[in-house]
């Protein structure tokens, strides 16, 4: 269960500049770009819309659209905070370190979170610089993590920046692993190799307490549970007017939320039962128990 500090819950039920900033807001002199990451397939994606004043690189106002979790709210309504009022360059200087610290701390499971928020400020930045998208320049390469196109340098670095010491804590940060789990020997390697350690150290470290079913990490059950409610749940409710979105999951049990149509359904009790845990349960784990929030 993951335990979310006050300030995260505070972000996550009342988020600050939640929405769009059209170009209609923008006056002259002014430049309203977008910074998107993330997929929802995925798990999780981020939106980051900036209003900058030309002639001083000022940010003036800065939104947010995220899908995700409470910790994904969270980070990017408090990183709009942040960077309100600093030039782009200040800006830039902000870590996903100080993005989790603003909000008291995030569970390591959800690091990758600010890590998120992170990369869609410089997706901005570089979108009203007129450039590719900003890439650190060790982070090509070859491909580790075909999931989630992560690179072995970009794991490298993230390692070395972030001090981890195992394979979870990589997936915690930036997903990789966190998928179909056949490059989890290879990020065991990566590792090692960083933290000039045996490559069987890392294998003991990053074994699991208990084994789940299935033998899924808690990222992978999570990202197969949005994934699932994605492509396969909402399609079904929505027929009727409704939708359903993942608000937490707490070890086995599955929060959701009800909207639209589900909301004042008569049969909401059933579409939970029926439409969303039966379905959870065959494709994810046989011991999930879904919750409205």
């Amino acid at each position: 269960m993951w335990e979310y500090t006050d300030k995260v819950m505070e972000f996550f039920y009342n988020p600050r500049n939640q929405g769009k900033i059209t170009e209609q807001e923008q006056s002259s002199g002014e430049k309203v770009v977008t910074g998107e990451v993330g997929s929802i397939a995925c798990g999780d994606a981020l939106s980051l819309h900036l209003k900058v004043e030309e002639a001083t690189n000022k940010i003036l106002d800065a939104r947010f659209q995220t899908f995700g979790c409470a910790s994904a709210i969270a980070s990017s309504s408090i990183l709009t905070e942040l960077i309100k009022g600093k030039t782009i360059e200040e800006a830039l200087k902000i870590t996903n370190k100080e993005i989790a610290e603003s909000l008291g701390g995030l569970p390591k499971e959800k690091m990758h979170c600010s890590v998120m928020g992170q990369e869609a400020l410089e997706a901005a930045v570089s979108n009203y610089r007129g450039i590719p998208v900003i890439s650190h320049e060790d982070d090509e390469g070859s491909i580790v993590c075909t999931c989630f196109a992560t690179s072995e340098a970009k794991i490298k670095r993230v390692i070395r920046e972030n001090n981890l010491k195992t394979t979870e804590e990589v997936t915690n940060y930036i997903k990789a692993g966190g998928g179909c789990g056949s490059c989890l020997a290879d990020i065991d390697e990566l590792v090692a190799e960083a933290n000039s350690m045996p490559i069987e150290a890392v294998q003991k470290k990053s074994l699991p307490a208990t084994a789940a079913p299935k033998n899924l990490t808690n990222l992978q059950k999570i990202s197969l549970i949005q994934q699932i409610l994605h492509d396969e749940v909402r399609p079904v409710v929505a027929e009727d007017g409704g939708d359903v979105e993942l608000y937490d999951v707490e070890g086995d049990i599955v929060k959701v939320q009800l909207k639209g149509a589900c909301t004042s359904c008569a049969n909401s009790s059933a579409t939970l039962k029926l439409a969303i845990e039966a379905t959870l349960r065959d494709r994810v784990l046989p011991s999930l128990i879904v919750e409205a929030v």
